[in-house]
């Protein structure tokens, strides 16, 4: 079994406001290196709901799939099935946890499972994920603490 990824960090920020930029405004920060077509110009979408999508949509509306929401509980916790770039049968599973530590400190809590789903491949997936995590969530801390509110 390839044992989870687990990802944790504090930003200075309302869980309120941490759980809702996540949410409601991941097309803000989230950048177009991290995404099946790599346009700039695209739209990127997470539903807001139990069973909704996360997925992009480009600039001439071709939609790409990403996952759906398993878990929704604002403003403490989301979970969703992540297949991006990759068959839906393939998808991992993705939670995280906005704890308030105070009114204005909030731990983001990650864990990405469901590697065993992969075969073969499972290690070599989830470094790649590691390293996308690395070099995704900067983006989100600097919406975070410096974004509008």
């Amino acid at each position: 079994m390839t044992s989870p990824l687990r990802i944790c960090f504090e930003v200075a920020c309302p869980a309120e406001h941490a759980f809702a930029m996540w949410t409601e405004r991941i097309g803000t920060w989230w950048p177009p290196n991290h995404t099946v077509t790599g346009e700039p110009d695209l739209t990127v979408v997470l539903e807001g709901r139990l069973g909704g999508r996360i997925y992009e949509r480009t600039g001439d509306g071709a939609e790409h799939d990403w996952g759906a929401v398993t878990v929704w509980v604002p403003p403490t916790r989301l979970g969703y099935s992540w297949h991006l770039g990759r068959q839906d049968t393939d998808a991992t599973d993705v939670e995280v946890r906005f704890i308030a530590q105070s009114e204005r400190v909030t731990r983001i809590e990650i864990e990405h499972s469901g590697w065993e789903r992969l075969g073969q491949t499972a290690e070599a997936w989830r470094d790649r994920n590691r390293t996308g995590w690395e070099t995704l969530l900067p983006y989100l801390v600097a919406a975070l603490e410096t974004g509008d509110r």
